[in-house]
């Protein structure tokens, strides 16, 4: 399994590659693969990091 996320630590903001209309989400936690991030459009979504790569967002103007 490919953990995609790894990078990814809590209070970093990103993009869901296939549900653009969720908006940006901060990350909440990466653990073992599943990252939890809270979307400003979803809400709380738990990630599978061997199935989506999210996109970190370095500027969000």
């Amino acid at each position: 399994m490919t953990d995609m996320n790894a990078f990814l630590e809590p209070g970093a903001i990103v993009r869901h590659p296939q549900q653009p209309d969720w908006g940006l989400g901060q990350v909440q936690s990466n653990v073992q693969g599943r990252v939890t991030v809270n979307f400003r459009e979803q809400g709380k979504v738990v990630i599978d990091s061997s199935r989506v790569a999210l996109l970190p967002v370095y500027d969000e103007s």
